[in-house]
């Protein structure tokens, strides 16, 4: 056949093939006589191809014999007619990798023109009949007997049910055997609106911008919500969220003690939970290289079609990617090396772009600082938790004829109340006060008080004496800090007092009238000298003694007025004959009510009564 003959048969071929098209949408019941027709005219392009293989290669033979000029013109030739063939087809490599595609092929697969050179073709194929066309592949490049059969081919969110025609070709130039691989669709599955690519208008450009400023500002908020630094969700939530419209798979692995660890796997909602999602949850995620590249580069990457399916590691079925179905993967660093985030779309999706890692290399940034906010406040917390247990006991002891009960209300911040009920030689002390002022160092010298005044108590059989020797103590640390307390001794009904500018204490008589101890003093640290207020009182059978800190009498309304003692008289006096623990709620909840619920200072409430 000469390359006019070729060219007429060509065109006559592309008519033919355009009918068809018409036919079957026209006559979309009766598909089965135009899927006939369809695979003979198949059959007529492998011929046609065979005609131009054997042209190509008289045309090598007079490029040997000394013609220079028109084999030259005859391959232009056939490379123009290899471009406009009506049907899809693709050059492969023995390997299956893709060397040359003609403009169908472009069309039918909704590819830029030239996106699959260079690609492995095997990628395109449904998971499940890769071995099948591996095994084609191989014997037509063996037996040069051409092969025919049916597949699946997925590719940017469209699915092909496809006639496959291969036939063994001898490409001048070319060191290796090629194969001429005919592609007939037999049945298409389009993508959906929110599946096309963006590139292909303004409008669809301006969307996809638009759901990427979206999925940050989403992000932003769920990272930055108080339970995310409180507790260790942002890792989970942030998958959940990414798995929810970007990605059918979503992992994180987070470093710890110099290597990744497996830390989050999203898989599709309608993935069994077991199998295939304990093993990627198994993996380890320091065999993967891409997250090994990630880490060691401190920049993402983007496969948008997946090449090699190693890249995440193995499991028992294999490499991980092929066992996912994976058709396109993106990973990107979590902060400044404090781990990877790997998303993986399925063959029936649209592959990740450069401009869906653009916006997920900004996740993953956003993520690495929610991170180390989570490391750093959960660290602070720890430290506020054990400042407030050094200031507060965590269960008050049984007092010999007595019923005791106290409450603690934190502040708002890591502030320096603290109380302690201990036991003392031939009976009990108890203490209360704290440091003026807040924060950690505030807690630390109201600690170092509690603690001293508890030590010293082992040994000192008077409290006044136990609070001079605190003072001097603290007045050695030179801390600048001073500490407003309050001592006291039981020893049977009574109870001996020293105050070092501590509020004074309540008495609760049982029919209901309050009296206020004499209280005083000068608050510890001030003066090397102590200037301390000392007093006994007894506390008979139904008296209740109440001891309060700064933070409830200072308590303010909206109106800047101060909860005071006056108002402390008023609600003890409507709680008597009332057991200890319903007293201390009581002034909690009146104080509550008369600021508002607001708390900005510690609120310490100890009731010792005698029974």
């Amino acid at each position: 056949m000469t390359v006019p003959d070729l060219e007429h048969a060509l065109d006559a071929l592309s008519a033919r093939v355009t009918s068809l098209r018409e036919a079957r949408t026209a006559y979309p019941s009766e598909l089965a006589p135009t899927l006939d027709a369809a695979l003979a005219e198949l059959d007529t392009a492998t011929e046609l191809l065979a005609e131009a293989r054997a042209e190509l290669s008289r045309a090598s033979d007079r490029r040997q014999g000394g013609k220079k000029d028109g084999p030259q013109r005859e391959l232009k030739l056939l490379r123009q007619v290899f471009r406009a063939f009506p049907v899809p087809v693709i050059v492969l490599d023995g390997g299956g990798v893709v060397r040359r595609v003609n403009g169908e092929t472009s069309r039918v697969l909704g590819s830029p023109d030239g996106y699959l050179v260079g690609r492995s073709f095997p990628l395109l194929v449904d998971v499940s009949r890769r071995a099948a066309f591996r095994s084609h592949l191989t014997s037509v490049l063996q037996t040069g007997q051409p092969a025919a059969f049916e597949t699946r081919l997925a590719h940017q969110g469209r699915t092909h049910t496809v006639q496959l025609a291969l036939t063994r070709l001898t490409m001048p130039g070319e060191p290796q055997q090629m194969v001429a691989a005919v592609a007939l669709p037999t049945e298409v599955q389009l993508p959906g609106p929110a599946a096309e690519r963006p590139e292909q208008s303004d409008g669809a450009l301006l969307m996809a911008a638009a759901r990427r400023q979206d999925l940050l500002a989403r992000m932003g908020a769920l990272l930055l919500d108080e339970e995310a630094l409180r507790q260790p969700v942002a890792l989970p939530r942030a998958t959940r969220l990414l798995a929810a419209g970007w990605a059918d798979w979503v992992i994180a692995d987070v470093v710890r003690d110099g290597l990744p660890r497996r830390s989050v796997v999203v898989a599709p909602k309608d993935h069994p939970l077991g199998g295939l999602v304990r093993q990627v949850e198994g993996a380890e995620p320091a065999a993967a290289q891409v997250v090994a590249q990630v880490l060691a580069r401190g920049s993402g990457v983007v496969h948008e079609m997946v090449d090699d399916e190693t890249l995440l590691g193995f499991c028992a079925d294999g490499p991980l990617l092929t066992a996912m179905g994976a058709g396109s993967l993106l990973c990107v660093p979590i902060g400044t090396g404090d781990g990877a985030l790997t998303l993986v779309r399925e063959h029936h999706r649209p592959p990740f772009t450069l401009a869906d890692l653009g916006v997920m290399q900004e996740v993953g940034l956003q993520l690495g600082l929610a991170v180390r906010a989570q490391r750093s406040f959960q660290r602070r917390s720890r430290a506020a938790d054990a400042l407030s247990a050094s200031v507060a006991p965590r269960n008050l002891p049984d007092v010999p004829g007595y019923e005791a009960s106290a409450i603690y209300h934190p502040g708002a911040s890591v502030g320096a109340e603290f109380y302690d009920v201990f036991p003392v030689e031939g009976g009990w002390g108890f203490a209360l006060g704290g440091a003026v002022g807040k924060g950690e160092e505030a807690a630390s010298v109201s600690a170092l008080v509690r603690g001293g005044l508890r030590v010293l108590s082992a040994w000192e059989s008077d409290p006044d004496v136990v609070v001079r020797k605190v003072n001097e103590a603290l007045m050695k640390q030179g801390s600048g800090m001073f500490v407003m307390a309050v001592a006291g001794f039981v020893q049977g009904r009574r109870i001996r007092l020293s105050s070092a500018g501590h509020h004074p204490a309540a008495l609760m008589q049982p029919d209901g009238s309050v009296r206020f101890a004499a209280g005083g003093g000068v608050p510890l640290g001030i003066s090397p000298a102590a200037e301390t207020a000392v007093e006994e009182i007894t506390v008979g059978m139904g008296q209740t003694l109440v001891l309060y800190s700064e933070g409830l009498v200072s308590s303010r309304n909206e109106a800047g007025e101060p909860y005071g003692e006056e108002r402390l008289a008023d609600v003890l006096g409507r709680c008597a004959g009332q057991s200890p623990a319903t007293v201390v709620k009581a002034v909690e909840a009146d104080r509550s009510a008369f600021s508002g619920g607001q708390v900005w200072d510690e609120i310490v409430v100890l009731a010792l009564r005698g029974v």
